[in-house]
């Protein structure tokens, strides 16, 4: 396989090799250039198109277009909330290193999340501690599909099913790829996706909230617009109606029946979207692609990080390349600025406990779950999206052997 010649001073890229990208196609600029010319900013054809073909492609029956993965998923818990009735300081298991929303959203329902370690070969919430975490005011589990991969399903299934707990998807992470031949975000009461900037499938800002659940769906609607009587949620639901109908939709059209957000998307970014599902097959590849590239050219530095693992029975997508330091292979901080410094743009993989924020909220929790402290302390991840060229990819596992060449 070709690589770069390394040299014996520091070699910097001449632009930075970013963890994402966003690439624009003709047909994204077409419909963007649509809704421009017909001026119907507001929720209309192109977000319920978008609604409707990701919720075929992840097997749901329902899908909500909104401003974030976040928003998403905050009003998903509200949503399970009121639909059961939880009370306020009861409880929704959570992984111990995720994306700070997951937890975030919970305390905002005036839940407490309480935290299950990680897998120390995927990331993602461990089965085999989930059970030592339920008490009698547990209510759900919301298992968090990190990096591009479906969680460990069929244990978190049967956990929840046999102690009657909710399942509630955090797949913000996460599309179109197969956990035992079903589509991610298929198996929980809700799945929550996101299409921020950066993302599998990228609008700027969006999410969406899946259900196969037809009152949630108009639930997660509703809370979406101000808490708006489901009845009319879109300009288009008193046309085409004549006599008592418009009637009943005319005189409930500005009834607000529960307290909600103005969490909506418009068209413009439903437009990007729409067009980039009729791709996403050849995205995916891409990534997949570019994965195993890097782990081609990284795989004899193997005794010193840990590279991502595909579970058996499950696909991957690869929304980015995690990288663990194993033990006694030097300082991540020392790694990552080494990158830095060299254009390579890299995140840190999810710490959250150790998160300011988290310290004060709940003390010194961290070291009660040693492998997300060992991830949190050692991990990291780089870009694998399909703007990457061959030439950055190479750069890339050049500067890490160079690091570890010192």
């Amino acid at each position: 396989m070709p690589r770069l010649k390394s040299g014996g001073t520091r070699r910097r890229y001449p632009h930075q090799i970013g963890v994402g990208t966003v690439l624009i196609s003709p047909l994204q600029r077409r419909y963007i250039a649509d809704v421009l010319r017909t001026a119907r900013l507001s929720y209309g054809p192109y977000s319920e198109g978008l609604e409707r073909k990701f919720a075929e492609a992840h097997a749901r029956r329902f899908a909500v277009f909104c401003n974030s993965g976040t928003s998403a998923l905050q009003v998903a818990v509200d949503a399970l909330r009121d639909t059961y009735r939880w009370k306020p300081g009861d409880e929704v298991l959570v992984p111990a290193a995720t994306f700070i929303a997951t937890s975030n959203v919970v305390l905002m329902a005036g839940l407490t999340p309480v935290f299950v370690d990680i897998d120390p070969r995927y990331y993602e919430i461990d089965p085999a501690q989930i059970e030592r975490h339920v008490t009698r005011r547990t209510r759900a589990i919301m298992p968090v599909h990190l990096f591009g991969q479906p969680c460990d399903m069929r244990p978190i299934l049967e956990i929840a099913g046999r102690r009657r707990l909710r399942v509630l998807e955090d797949s913000c992470e996460a599309m179109f790829v197969k956990y035992r031949g079903a589509p991610v975000g298929s198996w929980g009461e809700i799945a929550c996706f996101s299409t921020y900037a950066a993302h599998l499938l990228t609008t700027g800002v969006g999410g969406l909230a899946c259900t196969n659940d037809k009152d949630l769906a108009v639930l997660l609607k509703s809370l979406c617009n101000h808490g708006r009587d489901g009845i009319y949620t879109s300009i288009d639901d008193d046309k085409r109606l004549r006599g008592a109908a418009m009637f009943r939709v005319v005189e409930r059209r500005f009834s607000f029946v529960r307290q909600g957000y103005s969490y909506r998307a418009t068209e413009l970014e439903a437009a990007l979207g729409l067009a980039q599902l009729t791709n996403w097959r050849e995205t995916i590849a891409e990534r997949r692609r570019n994965a195993a590239y890097l782990t081609d050219g990284l795989r004899d530095l193997e005794d010193r990080v840990q590279l991502p693992a595909i579970r058996p029975h499950t696909e991957h997508a690869f929304m980015m390349y995690p990288i663990v330091l194993r033990p006694r292979a030097g300082s991540k901080r020392d790694l990552v600025f080494f990158l830095e410094d060299r254009n390579i743009e890299t995140r840190d993989a999810f710490p959250l406990l150790t998160q300011p924020f988290y310290r004060r909220l709940f003390g010194a929790l961290a070291a009660r779950y040693p492998v997300a402290q060992w991830v949190t302390h050692n991990g990291f991840y780089v870009g694998c999206h399909p703007g990457l060229t061959r030439r950055e990819l190479d750069f890339i596992i050049e500067q890490i052997h160079a690091f570890f060449r010192r």
